[in-house]
This record gives structure tokens, sequence and C-alpha cells, in this order.
């Protein structure tokens, strides 16, 4: 059996108080870093694979199904406004396509033919990078967009939740963190999908920091499309150029974005 799908150490939920449902769910919860950290050589080894394929002018995919694959859209939409990268750098994919963010699609993760042919609308090539996201590792339409993308030269990389699963063995760069039983038996919402988004902040975090899109601590990439960043940016030339907020608000007015203000080269 899955460890994923193993029972739950929790009986009667039904019968407990709140105060006990949620001190059982954040109990669990801490054990999640820890699974995370046992990986941390398969992600460190992901990361560099799409350190160099971004390098030499790739793309990063996720494909997924139900809640992996929401957390890959999330992933992906969040990279150009944190790094200032094009919307088309980092593509989240979900089985049943986009409808399927909102409200699940059933059957579509059982079509292990179907992610190829999303993958190849965006035109994907060798030159690009994978990522399948499946907490369980079975996901037909995981399984059978790695071993077509691998097969076409796609470097390919997982982030999966149970061990020597089908999906890990499909691709080149698997992550496999094992989060054990849910609170929840099969639940893989709760753990399980807490540690494929903390392994997904680190990826894409980890990437952009190797490519340059970072300067010191600062994101000096980002998007200025609301007062709060415009504020962040304000503030970051303050501190690194020892000027007032009126002086720092005019800089950033003129030149658009933290990285042109303070002179840097700009980015690929």
């Amino acid at each position: 059996m899955m460890t994923t799908e193993a029972p739950s150490e929790f009986t009667d939920l039904e019968t407990l108080p709140t105060a006990a449902l949620l001190a059982g769910m954040n109990r669990l919860d801490q054990t999640v870093p820890l699974a995370v950290q046992q990986a941390l050589p398969q992600l460190g080894a992901l990361v560099e694979a799409t350190v160099a394929r971004l390098r030499a002018g790739g793309r990063l995919f996720y494909i997924g199904a139900g809640t992996s694959g929401r957390l890959g859209v999330v992933d992906a939409s969040e990279c150009p406004p944190t790094f200032g990268v094009p919307a088309d750098l980092v593509v989240g994919l979900i089985a049943g396509g986009d409808g399927a963010i909102r409200q699940a699609v059933e059957g579509a993760e059982d079509d292990a033919a179907q992610a190829w042919a999303d993958l190849q609308a965006h035109g994907i090539s060798a030159k690009d990078v994978l990522v399948g996201l499946a907490a369980s590792g079975r996901t037909p339409y995981v399984i059978g967009g790695l071993a077509a993308a691998r097969a076409a030269g796609v470097a390919t990389g997982c982030i999966v939740c149970n061990a020597g699963s089908a999906v890990a063995a499909a691709a080149e760069f698997p992550v496999e963190v094992v989060t054990g039983p849910e609170f929840l038996t099969g639940s893989t919402r709760l753990k399980a999908g807490t540690a494929q988004k903390l392994a997904l902040n680190m990826l894409t975090t980890a990437t952009f920091i190797r490519l340059g899109r970072v300067k010191g601590n600062k994101m000096v990439d980002m998007q200025l499309s609301n007062e709060k960043l415009v504020e962040r940016g304000q503030r970051m030339l303050m501190d690194e150029l020892g000027i007032g907020q009126p002086a720092a608000a005019e800089l950033l007015a003129r030149h658009g974005s933290v990285r042109a203000a303070l002179g840097g080269p700009g980015q690929a």
C-alpha cells in the first residue's frame, strides 16, 4: 500500500472537539519539513538541471492532476511577478484543462496520452524541463507525459510523496518526499500537498536566484503591479542607495524597476 493511503493514526475524527482536530493536524504538519529535508539532495539535482536548461533558453513545465496540478499552476503563476520573468517561462498544466483549477474534472487524470498533447500545444521541445507532480506517484496523466517527454529529449523531474513510484521511475530527476499517512486517511491535500508546495517554492526560488534574478536578498526584478510592491521597491532603493523616500519614489518611477534604478544589468 502507498504510505499516503495508509490509515490515519487518528480515529473517530467526528467525535473529536475542534481543539483536538487542529492539534492533531498541526502535530502531523510539523513532520513535513523534515521529510523535505531528506529529499534535498534529489531536489538539488533537479534545480541544477532546471538552471542549465533555462540558462540555455529552455522553459520549465509542470503537469499534474487535482491538488498537485493546482499547486503547479500556482507556482508557475507566481514566477513572473516575483522574478520579472516572461509569463511563458514557467508553465503549469493541469489534467482537465484550466477549468479543473476550480472544479474537478472526473477521469481526466486517467488519460495517459493527454499530458503530451497538452504539452505539445505549448510547443515543448528538447530544450525544456518537465516536472511531474503527483502525491500518489501513480497518476497516468503524469506518467504518460513524463514518458513521452523523456523520449523526446526533454529533461524530466517529479515531486512525489511515496517511495518507489511509477512517476519517479519515469523521471530522470525524481524528488521523493515521503510524508506518510495523512490525518484524514488518503487526503493528500494535507501533508503531501504541503510538502509539494514547499518543494516547488524551493525549486523556482533557487533556480531564479541562480539565474541572477535576485540581488542580495531582494527581488529587484519583481513587477511593480500594486501599491504594496511599489512601496517595497522604494524601500529597496532607500536601503541600497541610502536615499530618502521622495528620491527613491522619483528614481523608481523614472526607471520602472528596482534593478534598472540601481543601474544593474538587465535580465534575459
